[in-house]
């Protein structure tokens, strides 16, 4: 049977890499002074510079963050913080996001045949929905029953794929999880979901061993019988 949920990464996966680094994270680090002075007084924010104040107590936020950016690290305020300021970059035209030219159309299908779609990504929930409201295509939000991020614990862990076959109401067995990253699969696969990897040549990804892989979204489809765009 085909998978009756499609859990999805998107760095690598559903949009190019080369988006998020290319575009994505130099708009935020432009940014990030101009948007720290303008919004010192916002609860939210003033909370996401304490926590990193924990993570780097006595040194100044502008350059624990530029640190942060440095290694991409996975860390909530960061998180936050780039959200926030993608957030204005698309309310104001300045950002439109990218995906392969397969994804909307192949994830409207499987929506239309019934199948069950959710994201769990590094990036901030608000950051991933903020990606789907500013395609070429339109706000295509509504393709998506579930956003994840790490607040539901590690991409390498499978207890956060317990955790969101939990939240989800489906039985793990019953979900695909799709991503560019073989130790991510793995621990999507150790918790008893099916896993594929997404080979990209334009990202340079290279096969993961122990996991099927395939180019594209047309590719998934066919190999475990979902819906393709009519």
């Amino acid at each position: 049977m085909p998978p009756r949920l499609v859990l999805l990464d998107i760095e690598g996966t559903i949009a190019p890499i080369r988006f998020v680094h290319d575009v994505l994270f130099p708009f935020a680090r432009t940014r990030l002074s101009g948007f720290l002075a303008r919004h010192a007084d916002d609860p939210e924010v003033a909370a996401s510079l304490a926590d990193l104040g924990r993570i780097a107590p006595g040194a100044p936020p502008l350059e624990t963050l530029h640190a942060l950016m440095d290694r991409d690290a996975k860390v909530a305020p960061l998180k936050f913080i780039q959200g926030r300021i993608w957030a204005e970059g698309f309310a104001e035209g300045a950002l439109q996001s990218q995906f392969y030219p397969e994804v909307l159309p192949m994830l409207a299908a499987w929506q239309r045949a019934g199948t069950r779609l959710a994201i769990y990504s590094s990036g901030s929930r608000q950051a991933q929905r903020l990606l789907f409201a500013h395609s070429a295509e339109g706000d295509r939000t509504g393709l998506i029953a579930a956003f994840f991020d790490t607040a539901v614990g590690g991409k390498r862990e499978t207890a956060s794929y317990v955790r969101i076959a939990a939240q989800l109401a489906q039985p793990v067995g019953e979900i695909l999880f799709l991503s560019d990253v073989g130790a991510e699969l793995d621990a999507a696969a150790g918790a008893g979901m099916m896993a594929c990897q997404l080979v990209r040549a334009e990202d340079g990804t290279l096969p993961a061993a122990g996991h099927p892989h395939d180019e594209d979204l047309t590719g998934v489809a066919r190999r475990y019988g979902l819906s393709e765009p009519q």
